[in-house]
């Protein structure tokens, strides 16, 4: 039997609630999740959070143990490093192809990105309402300077790269004692891209992701 539409909409409101916690820490790496608690916290069936923690699997936020359950993905310095070392290489190669073909409306869709994402992140990580759209206005923005690459298969390797990296930043953004000036780090970045200056954009966009690594290093929570 399928899911009807209205567990469908609950399973997805129950998967952004508990994304949204991950996301901002409120559940410590590599804890055990207990499905019968959450359901009772959440007020929902325990299939509902089971199929919910599931799909956060798939994310890499949760990890599913065969007899055993679901954790929280645990998190390390030297995957955080990979990650983002990874991610500079592959966002750098996306990022000149589309520099080279983006056309005006690309540009459009990079500023439009980073107006949504200064006005919500005006709140800060941390006394934000919706997490959730904080998190989607990044990662619209970060996606936004690189979709006119003209490769599927760039734009899918890459997505899988953001995602498993966007806890980490979160994590920075909650631990690191330093103050930060994303806005002007997003402006900047912007701005060498829509001014077809791909050398100076790959070198913000190294900068930008390789201070997220500094920060959170430079805490004791990854030691």
């Amino acid at each position: 039997m399928g899911i009807s539409p209205s567990n469908s909409s609950i399973t997805h409101s129950i998967y952004q609630v508990l994304r949204a916690d991950l996301l901002k820490g409120r559940y410590a790496p590599d804890v055990k999740l207990k499905i019968a608690d959450l359901g009772d916290a959440l007020s929902v069936s325990s299939g509902v959070i089971r199929e919910a923690l599931s799909r956060l699997s798939a994310e890499g936020l949760v990890v599913a143990e065969p007899q055993r359950g679901f954790r929280v993905a645990p998190v390390s310095a030297s995957e955080f490093i990979d990650l983002a070392g990874a991610r500079v290489e592959l966002e750098g190669i996306c990022l000149r192809k589309a520099i080279e073909l983006g056309n005006v409306e690309w540009e459009s869709r990079i500023m439009s990105a980073l107006h949504r994402l200064k006005r919500l992140s005006i709140l800060g990580p941390a006394e934000a309402e919706d997490v959730l759209a904080v998190t989607d206005a990044h990662s619209e923005f970060h996606r936004a300077l690189i979709d006119a690459c003209g490769s599927d298969w760039l734009l899918r390797a890459r997505d899988l790269l953001f995602t498993h990296s966007e806890r980490y930043r979160w994590l920075s953004l909650l631990h690191a004692n330093r103050e930060r000036d994303l806005n002007s780090e997003h402006e900047e970045l912007a701005k060498a891209v829509v001014e077809r200056r791909p050398q100076l954009a790959c070198e913000l966009l190294g900068t930008h992701l390789n201070r997220t690594v500094d920060y959170l290093l430079g805490t004791d929570f990854l030691r």
